[in-house]
């Protein structure tokens, strides 16, 4: 077994989310310009997965599938070697239906969450069903796959996903925390979410909220694979000041992985660990 810290960080970026607007930081994109824009910037930054929604221009978050088609169209003219992410959560408004059409862009990687959720005072709901139809239509679209998860009894639906032959090898989750209704953003939640793992699976750390770079660090010591950063997850570079751009928050998540002595890793080395073909 290699060393917990052999090998580089995957880092990515999500960068606009579906429930921040710019309220909460002016500086969030919302047109498909802005996106696409935002996510080449993430990149030459140090991203290596741009994880998207997408929005109308007023910032509703959308699930119209032309947007997404056109801001990974602008993704891939741009730059090429990033991967693209899109949600299949969308927002509690969206139906299942709409929650998914983001697969039609055909991107390198699907989310999809594997349990329902209270979600501040909302209630977020992906029945069991739905889940593992999103994990049919984007493995027989050729499209890899990333389970969201946000409990303990997430991580191990996932897995039985996994032991059912429902996703197919290699294991690639999601671990968010800090999210109201979800698993808190402390070290035991973390190790909490860590614990059902096989250690085969390739695990990334998202944390919502003022505790976001604590638990980017704790992960890093911990031997995450993976790390996420970007607008959708949190507002704030430091301290009271306005995070400027998704940008300035990789450069943070890059600064925080090399300080803690690991690398970062390069976009062949994102899809090779990813065992991306």
């Amino acid at each position: 077994m290699s060393a917990w810290n052999a090998d580089p960080v995957v880092v990515t970026c999500a960068i606009t989310g579906a429930d921040v607007f710019r309220e909460n930081n002016p500086n969030i994109p919302y047109t498909t310009r802005e996106i696409a824009d935002s996510a080449v910037e993430a990149h030459a930054a140090g991203a290596g997965i741009a994880h998207l929604h997408v929005r109308e221009d007023d910032g509703t978050p959308s699930g119209r599938p032309e947007l997404f088609v056109e801001v990974i169209d602008r993704i891939r003219a741009a730059a090429p070697d990033l991967l693209t992410m899109v949600s299949t959560g969308g927002s509690n408004e969206m139906t299942i239906e709409e929650r998914t059409t983001g697969l039609e862009a055909r991107p390198d990687i699907s989310g999809v969450e594997s349990g329902s959720m209270n979600f501040g005072d909302e209630t977020f709901i992906t029945p069991p069903p739905a889940g593992r139809g999103i994990v049919a239509r984007a493995t027989e679209a050729g499209i890899a796959l990333e389970v969201e998860v946000f409990d303990v009894g997430h991580v191990v639906s996932a897995i039985r996903w996994l032991d059912e032959g429902i996703i197919e090898p290699p294991l690639r989750v999601n671990l968010v925390l800090g999210v109201p209704g979800g698993i808190d953003a402390t070290p035991e939640a973390l190790d909490a979410m860590l614990r059902p793992l096989p250690p085969e699976a390739f695990w990334t750390v998202t944390c919502i909220g003022r505790h976001h770079q604590r638990m980017l660090g704790l992960a890093l010591l911990r031997g995450a694979p993976g790390i996420r950063t970007g607008l959708e997850d949190v507002s704030y570079l430091s301290k009271g000041v306005l995070a400027p751009s998704n940008a300035a928050l990789v450069e943070m998540a890059v600064g925080l992985t090399r300080t803690l002595g690991r690398e970062v890793a390069t976009s062949e080395q994102t899809r090779e660990l990813l065992q991306l073909g």
